[in-house]
């Protein structure tokens, strides 16, 4: 025995273990050595063709198999490699999960090392196989060498399913306390996967993660940060708890930025910059919305955003974490202008991406501090007009639009319009509504609003949306005869030139040119140009038959020429053959137009002077949504009008439900006083015509009954050929919405959406004074308990209702408050009111959308009375 210790014989070294080693070497000589992980990668980066890469792989895998089902345990790790490597090149290789399980129970540690690499690459938690490896991990998150606890830790994180977390969260828990830096470390990030995966478990790390604020060692403090930032974004309640610590971070991020050269942690200058970003997004959360917060980390920001330097990527990033989080919190007025600066410096930086993101950061911000951000308009408007990359060019676009006030307007609308003349077509559309848009709110006059809408339709040409001309339009009609010479003339002088690819502008100065063409003719303005009518209809003429106009252009073309023949005294003969000409055109509606304008100039002459006089001014998006606005109490009632000596027969029901389409009332007794009765009989035989013109009613051949108290908007006729662009177009009138003062509560609410912790309801309710409409008033609640940011409510119903919908009353909803958005359907098919819904809206940064149909509204009475639309429809 002395002799033995002399020799220093090891207990452990026994016959066993002596005769496994002789066994592995025999098994070694009698089976064959299988091939190299790098001589595969050599054979498969030899292959010509990819049928030749798939014959060496399959060739490969086949010997695998076999070795696997003769348990050869010698090369088991070897040809586990193998499998990864052609797991990574998108060939399967699930067979070989059971293989990595042997690995990770052998008590070698290069075994175990492959083994947990391939359970990371080849399971998952919707894998049945990863509940056997539970078992193996608890085992290994005991073992004394840190090597394989950090392997355990490592693979728990990767594949960890909420089971097995709630099974192993203690133990990764008691490792986070541990003496050994490497462990915590590992542990630290093993617990950031877990509570990604159960937010709930957060709990039981709260002290130990606390704890490691208080760390030298970077390694750990950095995770230590990055687990309190996730649970912080995840529980409001440990928010809380943590904005205890704001001093101390703030202590951990000014002795970095005032530490010396330090070679561990050095990155270009800078010390430790990965810990200083986590840091900073950290307060940034930690201080939102909490002024004292903000305050105790207000002078170590400044600190930050003073010091580090920019000529060098790091400090770059730095100075952008740095401004984020001022300009979340509640910082000082100072320190956000000092954040806008920085962002500033950034736009004059040569690399693209710096440049790219200190737009979007300003685009973001803008609502902060919009002085801060007008002195940098220069360098904004410099990256719109010279910046070679797109994308650059479209966030410039969007920042240049956000700046425009009623200060600037004149010079930012200038260059816009200077690069919507020289921009590519994808960014016309937008440059073009937004300027638009920008007039309309900021124009400081008329006149300079006008012309600047004839620069867009000039500068965009055909990538003009359908809003720029629908507004344009309006705008010359609210004008009136103030602006209509002028802009027919302006309108004119364009209309000449080659007009191809400008049908938005064809179709502005057509309607223009129709309404105001005898002021145009007259040339009373002093920016008036010399044309006649025999130039007027030449351009006419080659617009109509211009095959590079498109259908809506020649109606509006066609519309405007029938305009003028009131307005032409001498060619009105010629307009009249151009007008019929289209009566045996190819397509529908230019036929139909052009065979009931040829009936005007034909059966019904008399008429027609009156019928396409001009349209009275448009009412405005503007005033449509004040009246809107309006109280409820301050409308009067409609009672207040009603006429009870007017006396209707029978036999003109038809004829009144005509009058009750033009005037909105329900055609009974509750007609608006004439204020001219003297006009009344001259009118009722034109009415007659009237009707025989839209239709051919069926009036039995009885003459209508003088009425006198017809509408004076009746009597005139004025503009309802232009009151919807053509009152011949498919024989049809658009209704219009009419206020509700009184309503009538159904039962009950109906519960629309109740997921994600967000209730929405509709409660219906319905006109008493209008029975075909109904108002649906949406409220959607938030009972969790984070915020819903940017939530957009959208609504379809069938065709055979009218949907009008309100803004709602805000686009963020508060946990434990509501927001409120008005709706009104108008439902003349007594028809049951489906409705489908979808929505959008973001909840703890996590973007949502979702859509549903609701079926079970109130079914409608049956005692809604006819509704004015059948009225029209029978009479067809």
């Amino acid at each position: 025995m002395n002799s033995s210790s002399d020799t220093g014989f090891n207990p452990a070294f026994n016959i066993a273990t002596i005769r496994q080693v002789f066994n592995e070497a025999v098994e070694k000589v009698r089976m064959p050595t299988p091939m190299r992980l790098r001589d595969l990668i050599r054979q498969i980066r030899a292959a010509r063709t990819a049928a030749e890469e798939r014959a060496v792989i399959n060739k490969e895998c086949a010997d695998i198999r076999t070795s696997f089902r003769d348990e050869d345990n010698v090369w088991r790790c070897r040809n586990i490699a193998k499998l990864l490597y052609i797991h990574m090149l998108g060939y399967p290789a699930h067979f070989g999960q059971l293989e990595c399980l042997k690995l990770i129970a052998s008590p070698r540690f290069t075994d175990k090392r492959i083994g947990y690499l391939g359970a990371m690459l080849l399971l998952d938690e919707r894998q049945d196989v990863h509940l056997l490896i539970t078992n193996c991990l608890k085992n290994d998150l005991n073992s004394c060498t840190q090597f394989v606890v950090g392997l355990a830790l490592c693979t728990l994180g990767a594949i960890a399913s909420p089971e097995m977390a709630r099974d192993l969260a203690t133990e990764v828990e008691r490792l986070m306390k541990s003496p050994n830096t490497y462990i915590r470390k590992k542990a630290a990030l093993c617990a950031y996967r877990i509570v990604l995966k159960v937010p709930e478990l957060m709990e039981i790390f709260l002290p130990a993660t606390r704890s490691m604020l208080s760390e030298k060692n970077h390694g750990v403090l950095i995770t230590g940060v990055t687990l309190i930032t996730e649970m912080c974004e995840r529980s409001i309640d440990t928010l809380q708890h943590f904005k205890k610590v704001v001093p101390n971070l703030v202590r951990i991020l000014k002795n970095l930025i005032l530490a010396g050269y330090s070679p561990e942690h050095d990155v270009s200058g800078v010390s430790d910059p990965f810990l200083q970003v986590k840091i900073l997004r950290l307060l940034k959360i930690l201080g939102k919305k909490d002024p004292e917060a903000s305050e105790t980390m207000n002078d170590v920001l400044a600190q930050v955003a003073t010091t580090t330097e920019t000529n060098k990527n790091v400090g770059n990033t730095i100075l952008y974490e740095t401004v984020l989080s001022i300009m979340d919190i509640k910082s000082e007025s100072g320190l956000r202008v000092l954040a806008i600066n920085i962002l500033g410096r950034f736009l004059l930086n040569t690399d693209k991406n710096i440049r790219y993101v200190a737009l979007n950061t300003l685009l973001k911000t803008i609502h902060l501090d919009m002085t801060a951000v007008q002195r940098h308009r220069t360098t904004i408007i410099e990256c719109l007009r010279q910046d070679p990359d797109v994308s650059i060019r479209r966030r410039a676009l969007e920042l240049s639009i956000a700046l425009i006030n009623s200060h600037n307007v004149l010079t930012m609308t200038k260059e816009l319009l200077a690069f919507l003349e020289t921009s590519e077509p994808e960014f016309k559309a937008q440059c073009s509504s937004s300027i638009v848009l920008a007039a309309e709110k900021f124009a400081p006059n008329t006149r300079w609003h006008l012309d600047t809408l004839i620069k867009v339709l000039v500068a965009a040409g055909n990538y003009v949306r359908d809003d720029v001309v629908s507004s344009t339009i309006q705008l010359v009609s609210e004008s009136g005869a103030q602006h209509g010479g002028y802009m027919a003339s302006k309108l004119w002088v364009e209309l000449e030139k080659d007009t191809s690819d400008k049908q938005p502008l064809i179709q502005v100065s057509t309607w223009t040119i129709g309404e105001f063409g005898d002021m145009l003719l007259q040339q009373s303005d002093e920016h008036a140009v010399s044309v006649n009518e025999e130039d007027i209809l030449r351009v006419y003429h080659k617009l109509m038959w211009s095959p590079q106009n498109n259908i809506i252009t020649k109606q509006y073309t066609l519309n405007s020429l029938m305009k003028l023949s009131t307005r032409i005294k001498v060619n009105v003969d010629k307009i009249h053959e151009m007008v019929a000409s289209f009566t045996t055109h190819m397509h529908t509606d230019l036929q139909q137009r052009g065979i009931e304008y040829n009936q005007l100039f034909n059966r019904y002459d008399p008429m027609r002077e009156g019928l396409l006089e001009r349209m009275p001014a448009m009412e405005s998006n503007r005033t449509q949504q004040s009246q809107w606005n309006e109280t409820i109490e301050n409308i009067p009632s409609p009672n207040d009008l009603l006429v009870t000596d007017v006396t209707i027969p029978e036999t003109t029901s038809d004829s009144n439900a005509l009058l009750v389409l033009l005037e909105g009332s329900n055609g009974d007794t509750e007609l608006i006083p004439n204020q001219n009765p003297s006009l009344m009989p001259t009118m009722a035989n034109d009415t007659q015509d009237l009707l025989d013109l839209l239709g051919g009613l069926d009036l039995n051949n009885q003459p209508m009954q003088p009425l006198n108290n017809l509408p004076s908007e009746i009597n005139s006729t004025n503009g309802l050929i232009d009151n919807t662009n053509h009152i011949f177009d498919s024989l049809s009138l658009a209704e219009t919405p009419i206020v509700s003062t009184n309503k009538v509560k159904s039962p009950g609410t109906v519960t629309a959406y109740n997921q994600n912790n967000l209730l929405i309801t509709l409660l219906v309710e319905r006109d008493q004074m209008n029975v075909d409409s109904n108002t649906v008033n949406m409220t959607a609640f938030n009972s969790g308990t984070f915020t819903i940011n940017e939530f957009l409510f959208q609504a379809a119903v069938p065709k055979t209702f009218q949907l009008q919908m309100l803004p709602p009353s805000s686009n963020i909803i508060e946990p434990g408050s509501s927001l409120t958005q008005l709706m009104r359907v108008s439902n003349v098919s007594k028809s049951q009111l489906r409705m489908r819904i979808r929505l959008s809206y973001t909840a703890n940064g996590v973007p949502i959308q979702d859509q549903t149909e609701v079926n079970n509204f109130p079914t409608p009475p049956d005692t809604f009375g006819t509704s004015t639309l059948d009225l029209w429809s029978e009479n067809q």
